[in-house]
């Protein structure tokens, strides 16, 4: 409960710090209309960051109230001796979603408890037998996730941006898979070329999740010149040429 409630005390902080700084309305000042191409960018990234530590506030503090009621036990540890276990409420892990090495990662770490129950009663059910789960369970599941938030554009237009990016974040993925366990330096720069898409993407695309308006959605990517759409579509269509050998994918315990 301390960790927890700790945890939201640090959240909140962070948000009452950055929020002044970054604030939303910026993207539709003169002044923002003025800057370069990167500084906008780079605007998006803190725009993102600093909205997400509201989120991560408002999910531990209920973690911790969650603690207290004592329907937080999830069991005991296989240290010894056993120590309980207080993770069932948790619904975020901060440093999962900020250093992210995959944007398959992010359901993962982000609003856990709703992404296990999209992953067992969409995503999977989706998948028909005997074949492999691809990109239109992926979106449909997506889609489920928007229209569950809300029927807002911003919505809609984030979870769809969402099934591009982790598409496009597998394909990196088998990419780096498909190199020898030797080739260390080209497998590092692979998973280092994933975490700087990840954040890009995912900055990116959560400005529509935070404004919710098709204008103002649509403006905020215009600005960027799209380029948080247009990556993830490159490499979908770059992956469906080029293929990692069927050899190099059977390494790979798990795809991301």
């Amino acid at each position: 409960m301390l960790r927890a409630l700790a945890q939201a005390s640090f959240c909140m902080g962070m948000y009452l710090y950055l929020g002044p700084h970054f604030p939303l309305s910026r993207f539709f000042e003169p002044l923002y209309q003025e800057w370069g191409f990167w500084k906008r960018l780079g605007y998006q990234y803190m725009s993102g960051f600093t909205a997400r530590w509201k989120y991560y506030f408002i999910w531990s503090i209920s973690e911790a109230s969650i603690i207290v009621s004592g329907l937080g036990f999830s069991g005991w540890s296989d240290s010894n001796p056993l120590k309980p276990k207080w993770d069932r409420a948790k619904n975020v892990d901060i440093l999962g979603v900020e250093l992210a090495r995959s944007a398959a990662e992010l359901p993962l770490v982000w609003n856990i408890q709703v992404s296990t129950w999209l992953r067992h009663y969409v995503y999977e059910r989706l998948i028909q037998k005997g074949k492999k789960p691809g990109f239109i369970q992926l979106l449909a599941t997506q889609i489920v996730s928007a229209v569950w938030h809300g029927l807002y554009a911003g919505y809609i237009i984030f979870f769809i941006h969402s099934a591009l990016f982790i598409a496009g974040s597998k394909v990196i993925y088998r990419w780096r898979q498909a190199l020898s366990e030797t080739a260390v330096l080209g497998r590092k720069m692979l998973t280092l070329t994933n975490v700087i898409y990840t954040a890009l993407v995912l900055n990116y695309a959560c400005i529509g999740f935070l404004v919710l308006s098709l204008h103002e959605t649509l403006a905020s990517y215009s600005s960027v010149h799209y380029v948080g759409t247009l990556v993830p579509v490159v490499l979908i269509l770059l992956g469906s040429v080029l293929k990692p050998p069927r050899a190099a994918k059977a390494r790979s315990k798990k795809e991301h």
